[in-house]
């Protein structure tokens, strides 16, 4: 398989594992994207390659998918016609991640330079807090929340236009900002990825809903 063929199974073994939303430990992306006649080692320039072009992270434990960049590379790796999985059986996380990102390519493909509908990525804390007021009052209002949103709507509603360090770190400078408050408490059906959705901060815990001040 060529390079660039290799950066785009790479992607989108990334994208598919959550890689916008969170870290992902190397062993589970390797575990996907390295076959049994390959080593590691076999990637690391792939790895450097699109570190430096901007399109993912790389830390000590794992990898992130960059949502601007990132999913740029990996829409343009999709979409070539020169992409194509070599050998005679495709995996199925492969197929099935392929038929994920059809269903999902308005969501999927939010760049800072490609946007969709009208929406790009987030890339400043003014953007985030604009964004994040105009979701809020849409909720409160379609739902009548009672000026009680639960953050795991605001989240999802904002969806791939940021990533999950930079909503929670900015939510909790809006709070700190006496812009919201943000309330403990427990989600009526305590579902762990409502749950995971929400923020939590090593002093106030778990917060999941967010109130208006002023």
């Amino acid at each position: 398989m060529t390079s660039k063929n290799t950066s785009t199974r790479l992607l989108l073994a990334l994208w598919d594992l959550g890689g916008t939303q969170q870290e992902v430990k190397k062993g589970q992306l390797t575990k996907r994207i390295v076959s049994k006649s390959q080593k590691v080692a076999d990637y690391q320039g792939i790895f450097e390659e699109l570190q430096k072009e901007g399109a993912i992270a790389i830390s000590k434990k794992g990898y992130s998918l960059t949502s601007g960049k990132g999913l740029e590379v990996l829409r343009e790796g999709l979409r070539s016609s020169d992409f194509k999985f070599e050998g005679t059986i495709v995996g199925t996380w492969a197929a099935n991640a392929l038929l994920r990102w059809i269903s999902q390519i308005d969501v999927a493909v939010v760049g800072a330079d490609v946007p969709v509908n009208g929406k790009g990525a987030i890339a400043s804390y003014d953007e985030f807090k604009s964004v994040a007021l105009e979701v809020y009052d849409k909720l409160n209002q379609n739902y009548n929340l009672d000026d009680l949103v639960p953050i795991y709507r605001i989240r999802r509603e904002i969806g791939d236009r940021v990533s999950r360090t930079e909503f929670s770190e900015w939510l909790l400078e809006m709070q700190e900002k006496d812009i919201l408050q943000l309330q403990g408490g427990s989600l009526p059906d305590n579902d762990p990825a409502k749950l995971e959705d929400s923020v939590t901060t090593e002093v106030s815990g778990l917060r999941c809903y967010a109130k208006l001040l002023n």
